[in-house]
């Protein structure tokens, strides 16, 4: 499926509250919230040049979140960023002081955290954020995951310290309990979606994404004419979005939210003109992006700042997997786990069959944005057909060929 956005909001500036979250300031903050990170590094920007001029394209980079912060995700960004506002926020009040980032490990500061307990739900990739935050900042984490979680994926998280939920169902119902159970219990929910009360805290995470966009602006010799963005709830699409308008205005880029076709809620929502459930049969192997209910506050952004809404199949999603780790010529080698090339797969398919109604042609300058990297290596490997560790040796080898 692919629709142009006709809704009434298109191109108009975004709401005050979202204009604030996603703008200089709010990325200025990030950045700041990041430079204390140990492990904070810029992540790759990759051209590739052959799969551009194979697609007739003027020139293709993939902004490679697949290493950020060590948690193998884009989501990386988000939830550890939004624990520690909220613990320093919280710290500042019981303390009757002004606490800041660099101010997370003090004694007085950890004893504030200790007391507090973060919960969410997760497919996976966002749940690690928030126990990282959490172990982090030395509070305490409780992930909510639904049925479709893989064991390797629990793991990952649990390692953080963790306390592991399971719920049946998907992950609309782990969204729900998890709220239900915080609500109950007093803890602090640290969701990637909002619902009518709650968007503070999802737009604190989105916030914390506007970092991918502000470092690809850095590393590209020009700003990109076209982009393509994966959306689960769609978080990570409007931050993207939301930032290219403020920062470039007129001058942004044509901007297209792409979505599994068995879990299309952005494009339920275009279709409505607000958010609504989606409908959904078989479960998608982007397991990530496998939510039914788009976020209020993402929905929000993309109403204005997006301009094409389309779906894409499973095997479109493999296809780029793949495509990714056998590149062609002197094109990198980049290891994209089953979410993480999804806006590339748009591009492919955009280009089959919508070229003209997004003006792409020899000239345009696209980016994408490879969300995670092998965050489940079996299933990647089951996919691909080779493990992200031999992918990433097949790498090394062919770079130290003189």
């Amino acid at each position: 499926m692919f629709l142009l956005n006709r809704n009434a909001l298109h191109g108009k500036p975004l709401d005050v509250t979202d204009a604030e979250t996603l703008g200089i300031t709010g990325a200025d903050t990030v950045e700041r919230f990041l430079a204390h990170r140990e492990n904070h590094a810029m992540t790759p920007l990759h051209a590739l040049p052959a799969l551009a001029s194979e697609l007739g394209l003027g020139a293709l980079h993939v902004k490679d979140e697949g290493f950020r912060l060590g948690l193998g995700s884009f989501k990386a960004l988000g939830g550890a960023y939004a624990v520690f506002r909220l613990v320093l926020e919280q710290a500042g009040k019981r303390l009757g002081r002004s606490v800041d980032v660099s101010d997370l490990d003090r004694a007085d500061v950890r004893s504030v955290a200790a007391k507090m307990t973060f919960a969410c739900a997760t497919d996976g990739n966002h749940g690690r954020s928030v126990a990282q935050g959490a172990e982090l900042a030395g509070a305490r984490a409780v992930i909510f995951v639904h049925a479709g979680v893989s064991d390797e994926r629990i793991s990952a998280i649990a390692r953080y310290g963790a306390e592991m939920v399971r719920v049946d169902g998907n992950y609309d119902d782990s969204v729900r309990q998890a709220a239900e159970v915080a609500a109950q219990k007093g803890w602090t929910v640290v969701s990637d979606t909002s619902w009518p009360g709650y968007e503070r805290i999802p737009g604190l995470v989105m916030q914390g994404y506007t970092a991918i966009v502000r470092e690809a602006l850095r590393q590209l010799s020009e700003p990109p004419t076209h982009v393509f963005v994966q959306a689960g709830v769609g978080g990570i699409a409007a931050a993207a979005a939301g930032h290219l308008a403020i920062v470039l205005g007129e001058a942004r880029p044509i901007f297209t939210v792409v979505e599994p076709a068995r879990a299309a809620c952005i494009v339920a929502a275009a279709v409505a003109g607000r958010v609504v459930k989606a409908a959904h049969d078989q479960p998608t192997v982007m397991a990530m992006l496998e939510c039914y209910e788009a976020s209020q506050v993402a929905w929000r952004v993309l109403a204005r700042a997006a301009d094409a809404f389309m779906t894409v199949d499973e095997d479109d999603a493999i296809a780029v997997m793949r495509r990714l780790a056998r590149p062609a010529g002197d094109d990198p080698v980049i290891v994209s786990g089953e979410s993480g090339g999804v806006g590339l797969a748009g591009l492919i398919r955009a280009l089959a069959a919508n070229k003209t109604d997004l003006g792409l042609d020899g000239r345009s300058r696209v980016l994408v944005i490879n969300t995670e990297g092998a965050t489940d290596p079996h299933r990647y490997a089951e996919l691909v057909g080779m493990s992200p560790a031999d992918v990433l040796a097949g790498k090394l080898a062919a770079e130290a060929t003189p």
